[in-house]
């Protein structure tokens, strides 16, 4: 892993930050962590117009996006088959009987109801959506809307939860690879995972709201597609961003670590089209909206 100093690849040119942004630090496609496009910002006050528009810490909406905003949307992480198929939230509340509305929770639509079950009805047989993370297809699907409400796509942050165990390289791989023995794979002894970040980063200022500390990053809107830990040269683990915004602020999104659903406020026209686009599935949701497990009050 190595972290580059300069751009276009001259180390150890240093440059006057520019908008609170660090410019003399990118992470380049070679990095351990394919934060292309991105560079760490040395001043989080850029973010600080966030939490005094919080409602301090739950899991209700305005706890995760700020206030202020004409709409809110719900975007919910897709659920898949036993095939691996995607599947929406709907398609899973029609096997299961239950109801689909924009407060659903999966841990309720993913079990047919104990009593009164519909006809056919039963429990969800495949996975449960990611928790903290909006696949990647999906986050691309996002960002084409956000673009047309984006006055400068390349000047947007990008905020990250500190609390990723990859960032410090915690945990081990271990490795299976063919062997010419008589047993068909051999299996090479767990390693320590490599550090997801560099130190310097990680030394580096936060962004605190409630409970929530984060590293901030500045870049262009597609660099949100970038972040990820690159565990080996073919495996890589892409991570959404924490939060989200352009620098005018005119929208925010979030995806909190602990939902399976992510957050956008913006413009009632911007929600209009995120409710529209496909292959999402969103819903529009209110500021004061409770999105904790008991959130549900039709599928009890």
């Amino acid at each position: 892993m190595r972290w580059r100093h300069g751009e276009a690849g001259v180390v150890g040119l240093r440059r006057r930050p520019r908008n609170c942004v660090d410019t003399s630090g990118q992470f380049s496609e070679d990095d351990r962590v394919s934060f292309e496009g991105l560079a760490p910002v040395t001043d989080v006050r850029a973010g600080a117009w966030i939490a005094p528009r919080l409602c301090g810490f739950g899991g209700r909406v305005c706890c995760i996006v700020p206030a202020g905003f004409a709409g809110y949307a719900r975007v919910l992480h897709p659920a898949a088959d036993e095939r691996g198929r995607l599947a929406s939230w709907a398609q899973v509340c029609q096997l299961t009987g239950r109801i689909a509305h924009p407060l659903m929770q999966w841990h309720t639509i993913s079990t047919a109801p104990p009593t009164d079950s519909p006809a056919g009805a039963v429990s969800w047989p495949g996975s449960d959506p990611k928790v903290g993370n909006l696949p990647p297809a999906m986050l691309a699907s996002v960002l084409e809307v956000l673009a047309g409400f984006t006055a400068d796509p390349g000047d947007c942050y990008h905020a990250v939860w500190e609390g990723w165990g990859w960032r410090h390289g915690d945990g081990t791989i271990g490795t299976f690879f063919p062997s010419d023995s008589s047993d068909p794979r051999r299996f090479c002894p767990p390693q320590p995972a490599p550090p997801g970040l560099p130190q310097e980063v990680l030394d580096g200022p936060r962004l605190s709201h409630p409970h929530r500390d984060y590293l901030l990053f500045h870049g262009p809107l597609r660099a949100a597609l970038s972040i990820g830990h690159q565990v080996t040269a073919d495996w890589r683990l892409p991570r959404s961003p924490s939060l989200l915004w352009p620098a005018d602020k005119s929208w925010l999104l979030a995806t909190e670590i602990d939902f399976d659903s992510t957050l956008v406020g913006g413009s009632t026209q911007l929600v209009q089209e995120l409710l529209q686009a496909t292959p999402l599935e969103a819903w529009p949701v209110g500021i004061g909206d409770d999105l904790t497990i008991d959130g549900d009050r039709i599928n009890q």
